[in-house]
């Protein structure tokens, strides 16, 4: 669950006995729920007088509307654009005046916003959230212009990168029925029928205190917390959120595959996308040893496929793979291999799939598996002194089915796969049946 940058390489003489999960817990939270509903999570760090102050929505760009995609981005953007007390555009000026910093994110799953700030001034961060979770005022005037900010930025992030363009491609391929295919900035013709009644109506269905959760790391306890949060969201009535519902996906029975030619690719591009199971959806006994596989096979300058592709063999300038394991439903694990010049797309296929077989095959070496479990659990401990980290995992985690105890249960649950759960992981993983193969060529 956890997003650990690769490290050097550890004794390969190890045991797997040798690797212990630490003990029990990753960062040992506090939790209370308020009486609205409002669940909180607290973590300790006493390191520095500071704190990150996150409150996120169980609702992401999964839960758009039907023909209105990207719209919980689009929200996003306008809850920046004022309240009765907070003019529009003020928000982020008040934090930096404060000495903060401040932003927001949307994903499939989750919307988040966070101030990183000094503990002192957490009680004003915490009355301007708890204001614009409920006091949201949008005027024609601030709405139709950002939405022709989200129209910019979708031509500039998505279409006019082939690169992305593809990605977006093969994430509508991936899904037959789920809302996963939707992107998350949305469809261009979508974004640009949104109106403000579309945004009130969003805001007003899913912006309430008991479909949120708010989430402090830092230098405070929950005994200091809980008045704080009491006096600010603790006065807000709920919304009545309804429930998530999901379209459930149909059983995919055959491989898909798309190109797409661009005269402004500098290097062709293969790429596979293999729907597999998340920690939170059918399936997900899977999800721990996949994490562990991916960590070995696709992360960094060490990682399997790059080692065979570019080092060995020669016959790549890059590859790799990452798995998305914290997803609400089945989620996504791609591979990828960008061939170096001379070198044909097939050839180099070919080669990332004679390994992906290897691993189906024989599964992950003794000592790799000692070695990689060691370095993910290692940085997590690191990952403890990083307040926004602490805050992004126990948020995502529960935006998207997982409880605090799951989140809390990582280290030992990595431990605890075997060579026995990787081979069996692969085998359900690269089933080219439930696989998506992109490729990126140089071309009109």
């Amino acid at each position: 669950m956890s997003d650990p940058a690769s490290g050097p390489e550890h004794n390969a003489s190890l045991d797997p006995a040798e690797v212990v999960p630490p003990r029990r817990g990753l960062f040992h939270p506090s939790t209370f729920t308020l009486d609205n509903g409002m669940q909180v999570v607290v973590v300790e760090n006493h390191r520095a007088p500071v704190v990150a102050h996150w409150v996120w929505y169980k609702v992401g760009c999964a839960d758009s509307p039907i023909g209105k995609s990207g719209l919980p981005h689009f929200l996003e953007h306008l809850m920046f654009k004022g309240t009765d007390k907070i003019p529009p555009g003020a928000f982020s000026k008040e934090v930096a005046r404060q000495g903060g910093n401040d932003n927001a994110q949307t994903s499939l799953d989750y919307t988040a916003y966070f101030q990183l700030i000094a503990k002192d001034r957490l009680p004003l961060m915490m009355e301007m959230e708890a204001d614009r979770m409920a006091n949201l005022r949008l005027v024609d005037e601030i709405v139709y212009p950002e939405r022709d900010v989200i129209v910019e930025e979708r031509r500039q992030r998505i279409d006019n990168d082939p690169g992305a363009q593809l990605a977006e491609q093969m994430g509508a391929l991936q899904y037959l029925h789920h809302p996963y295919r939707l992107p998350v900035i949305g469809w261009m013709h979508e974004i640009q029928s949104y109106t403000r009644e579309d945004a009130l109506a969003f805001y007003e269905r899913w912006y309430g205190p008991e479909n949120a959760i708010l989430v402090v790391a830092g230098d405070i306890t929950a005994d200091e917390l809980r008045p704080l949060a009491e006096a600010s969201y603790g006065r807000l009535a709920r919304r009545g959120t309804p429930e998530r519902v999901r379209l459930a996906e149909p059983p995919q029975l055959a491989e898909r595959r798309i190109e797409l030619a661009d005269e402004r690719v500098g290097q062709p591009l293969v790429m596979r996308s293999y729907l597999v199971p998340s920690f939170a959806s059918a399936g997900s006994d899977h999800a721990y040893a996949l994490e562990v596989l991916m960590e070995w096979l696709g992360s960094g300058g060490t990682a399997e496929l790059y080692r065979e592709l570019v080092v060995e063999q020669g016959l790549a300038a890059n590859a790799g793979g990452f798995y998305r394991g914290v997803a609400l439903d089945p989620t996504t694990l791609r591979v990828y291999a960008v061939p170096r010049p001379g070198v044909s797309l097939d050839t180099v296929e070919a080669a990332m799939d004679a390994v992906l077989a290897r691993v189906v095959q024989d599964g992950m070496p003794d000592e790799a598996l000692a070695r990689v479990q060691k370095r993910m659990l290692a940085e997590a401990v690191y990952d403890r002194d990083s307040l926004m980290g602490a805050s992004r995992y126990f948020g995502a985690c529960l935006c998207s089915g997982l409880s605090v105890e799951d989140a809390e249960a990582w280290p030992e649950r990595i431990a605890a796969v075997d060579g026995t759960a990787i081979r069996a992981a692969a085998a359900v993983a690269f089933d080219r049946r439930r696989a998506v193969t992109g490729r990126l060529l140089q071309g009109s």
